[in-house]
């Protein structure tokens, strides 16, 4: 039978102008990508909160100590973050001054603010050149027929793993930058879900914080909850530089293998960073840590929940996210049904999304 024949409607001249215009747009964001690195390494961000929260051109030439030649290369790199949401901005009759924003104010150092998470290894690490490289391989990473478990584009080029031990044989710098990065992550939003999720905690007597590094994140549940006997579970190279503090239980071990027994078990930004047969492996044994749904047994998983009614921005850096874990880590972030399959094949029997946060969900397992 001949192939269905559709006639192709040509685009207009000014449809295809806009596509032109588009394809500069997706062809070039790598171009955002590199002036937000240069911004976060010439400390744009913290000159402009030293300089009072507002800065000139002028001001912030001679704040970051650059040539004055540099100062129209300046205006142009500002010009390009300010319309990329970089920054803000405010035109005078005879000035521009450049503000911070949210998202600047989360690259400002030396902030001593409960919410304030300082991202500047995220960024580093994300527009890293070993990164990048593997994103530039993801063509040939397609063609090649690899054994299973799939080796990620980044594992495939570099020859080790990321976000584990053997990465700092690759490079030792990038692999603090990226256990930096991953950390900022991670400890983002801690007080905000607290506040609005607190009735997570409220008759909790004891919990386990799987893969809960430092122990930030618990600190911050006993500073609001202080009768909770709270545990950090981590590998020994992490706990080991663990600050001491009075009422958390540092324990050195692998969830593979065991979880020290709690009411309830929290994994925060954690499974996205394995493949579901193993996520399947570590909530198995947050579930052998619990006691029964009756007696207050439950597993707190924070993590993205992949999802279009969040909105489409919201929904594009989820869907970014997904992508960074494809091209870097053999993980992936899920939507509701990948997270109902995985829990109901590790021997749950519930769940329920108790709240969505920004891109991620905060969602209590039940045994």
């Amino acid at each position: 039978m001949a192939a269905d024949s559709r006639t192709i409607i040509a685009p207009t001249d000014a449809e295809l102008l806009q596509a032109q215009a588009d394809l500069w747009r997706h062809s070039l964001y790598y171009l955002t990508s590199m002036a937000l690195k240069c911004a976060v390494e010439l400390h744009i961000p913290t000159a402009i909160h030293n300089l009072g929260g507002a800065a000139s051109l002028p001001d912030l030439v001679t704040a970051l100590s650059l040539p004055q030649t540099k100062l129209p290369f300046l205006r142009r790199l500002m010009r390009l973050l300010i319309t990329s949401g970089i920054f803000a901005s405010e035109r005078g009759a005879d000035v521009e001054t450049y503000r911070l924003n949210p998202l600047s104010w989360l690259l400002v150092e030396g902030v001593e603010a409960e919410d304030h998470t300082y991202q500047k290894y995220f960024v580093l690490a994300t527009v890293s050149r070993h990164y990048l490289e593997a994103g530039l391989s993801l063509a040939d990473w397609f063609k090649k027929d690899l054994p299973v478990p799939t080796p990620s584009p980044f594992e495939e080029l570099h020859g080790v793993p990321l976000v584990h031990e053997t990465t700092k044989l690759l490079d030792e710098e990038l692999d603090s930058i990226v256990n930096e990065g991953v950390a900022a992550h991670d400890n983002l939003a801690i007080g905000t879900i607290i506040r609005e999720c607190g009735d997570l905690f409220k008759g909790v007597r004891s919990l386990t914080d799987c893969g809960g590094g430092d122990g930030t994140t618990v600190r911050g549940i006993i500073k609001a909850f202080p009768d909770i006997k709270c545990t950090v579970l981590d590998l020994p190279k992490v706990i080991e530089n663990a600050p001491a503090h009075d009422s958390v239980n540092y324990v050195a071990g692998d969830m593979f293998h065991s979880i020290p027994p709690a009411q309830a078990v929290l994994v925060k930004l954690l499974l996205h960073f394995f493949n579901d047969e193993d996520c399947v492996k570590i909530l198995e044994q947050c579930r052998k840590a619990i006691p029964s749904k009756e007696e207050g047994g439950k597993v707190i998983i924070i993590e993205i929940v992949v999802d279009p009614s969040v909105g489409p921005i919201m929904y594009e850096a989820q869907l970014l996210m997904d992508m960074l874990m494809m091209v870097n880590i053999r993980g992936r972030q899920r939507d509701e049904n990948d997270w109902r399959e995985i829990f109901m094949k590790a021997g749950f029997s519930d769940y329920k999304i108790v709240k969505k946060i920004g891109a991620r969900g905060v969602i209590e397992v039940y045994p």
